[in-house]
């Protein structure tokens, strides 16, 4: 079943900007923090921000400064704004939620969306 939905996705020029957003299903309680991931063809899935219920962001070195990640009023939903985009961050993007379960991670992952930067 889908418990996370990702949009925002689509063709953009080297130096535009998009907006992806998530939503993780109610049913999923507990969330202690939210995060994107990225996938090019061959390559290995790679973090490139996350952000704890305490509003602590973490990004890759390769998106700092460019990429802002934001939650929404409630711990459920979470944005990429992704600005100054270039064609190597040209992948399919996947939320990811996750929460422990009596000290056990368990993630929860979303279908993607392709984000692809034309030169």
């Amino acid at each position: 079943q889908v418990q996370l939905v990702e949009s925002g996705g689509g063709l953009v020029q080297a130096g535009g900007s998009l907006r992806l957003s998530c939503a993780a299903s109610a049913s999923i309680f507990n969330i202690k923090g939210m995060g994107w991931y990225r996938q090019a063809p061959d390559n290995q899935r790679e973090l490139v921000a996350s952000i704890t219920t305490g509003d602590s962001t973490n990004y890759a070195d390769s998106v700092k400064g460019r990429f802002t990640i934001s939650r929404g009023d409630a711990k459920n939903t979470v944005y990429l704004q992704m600005n100054s985009l270039k064609p190597e961050d040209t992948a399919v993007y996947y939320c990811n939620a996750w929460r422990y379960m009596f000290g056990v991670k368990n993630d929860y992952w979303g279908q993607g969306t392709q984000v692809t930067v034309s030169s």
